[in-house]
């Protein structure tokens, strides 16, 4: 009988008590790791205030959708400025109350220089604006102030018309220019109307020259959109047609107002609302509220001349002047898509 040597089982034995108390190569024997989220950063809105000569021209109904439909801004409160007191204040409570943003206080702005009403008066002239459900401050001028003064953060003031209710806060409060910063559409720096190369004085300055050397002269960091840039914007072609034919409540009622506004304009065509836009000025000021990636901006001395011009000199109070495009058709891209999509959740 052949005798078989007990320490080669011994070993075998070893190394199978071993095989069960190792992990195997490429095995890891820890728990199960923990799933980390990553950290969501919320960017706070920007608290912004709108005044506005909304009824004149179209494109501060415009600028006004483009407001409510971005999720950067806060809105405080919208003012009529440039006189048209009533007429202004019940068209930006109608716009409002159509986009279900009676949340927003309107402000009736000063009534100087101009007076009744305008080229949108048939949009409102069944609304009476006691019935507005949301706040109205008869003295929009203070209504600035306070909402100004009494924010915990500065305020973005962006103004798409001429300035006198502006130029009156200031005087009234000078400490408002500490605690808000001011974007305006104003001015033309290199360029005039339709692109020209001899520069305008632009209707937004001109018609109150003097209200606006104290709103430039100011010290609150300042940025404009001059018609070196927003004189240039124009929807047509597929861009128009999505606003046009969407039913979302803003870009209707913005449609609604652009057929009622073309059909009091004498040099103007109804038939254009079908095709096109007016000049959509106002909405780069709005736009520049929140970003200025499309656009190149210099940091200028801007000095308001009497005759209502904005001239480059070095000695004037340094300005941030949007004065030429990077992409302007990005920027229309957004407008249309800003116009015709849903509003922000708030």
């Amino acid at each position: 009988m052949k005798r078989t040597s007990a320490l080669p089982i011994l070993l075998r034995v070893g190394l199978w008590v071993l095989a069960m108390h190792v992990p195997m190569a490429g095995i890891v024997s820890a728990a199960p790791a923990k799933k980390t989220r990553a950290k969501k950063t919320t960017v706070k809105p920007i608290p912004v205030i709108l005044d506005t000569d909304i009824g004149d021209d179209i494109d501060d109904t415009w600028a006004l959708g483009l407001l409510l439909k971005s999720p950067e801004f806060d809105v405080k409160l919208v003012v009529g400025d440039q006189g048209k007191a009533a007429y202004r204040a019940a068209l930006i409570a109608k716009l409002l109350e159509r986009a279900g943003r009676t949340d927003i206080p309107v402000g009736v702005g000063l009534d100087v220089n101009a007076k009744g009403g305008g080229r949108q008066s048939d949009w409102i002239k069944d609304y009476d604006l006691k019935k507005y459900p949301g706040k109205v401050y008869s003295d929009g001028v203070q209504a600035i102030i306070d909402t100004i003064m009494q924010s915990p953060e500065r305020v973005t003031l962006i103004c798409i018309g001429p300035v006198p209710n502006i130029a009156a806060a200031l005087e009234r409060e000078p400490k408002i220019a500490e605690r808000a910063r001011f974007v305006g559409m104003h001015g033309s720096v290199r360029r005039g109307y339709g692109g020209s190369k001899d520069i305008s004085a632009e209707y937004n300055v001109r018609a109150d020259a003097k209200a606006c050397q104290k709103v430039f002269t100011a010290p609150w960091e300042m940025t404009i959109t001059p018609l070196d840039t927003c004189g240039l914007v124009v929807l047509q072609g597929e861009k128009y047609a999505a606003v046009r034919d969407s039913k979302d409540p803003i870009a209707s009622a913005i449609i609604e107002n652009y057929r009622i506004w073309i059909q009091n304009m004498k040099d103007r065509k109804p038939g254009d609302a079908d095709v096109r836009s007016s000049v959509l000025f106002d909405t780069v000021a709005v736009y520049l509220g929140f970003s200025e990636d499309l656009v190149k901006i210099e940091t200028l001395g801007i000095r308001v001349t009497d005759d209502g011009y904005t001239r480059i000199d070095p000695t004037a109070k340094q300005v941030r002047a949007a004065t030429e495009w990077k992409d302007m058709g990005a920027f229309e891209d957004l407008l249309v898509k800003r116009l015709t999509g849903p509003s922000p959740k708030r």
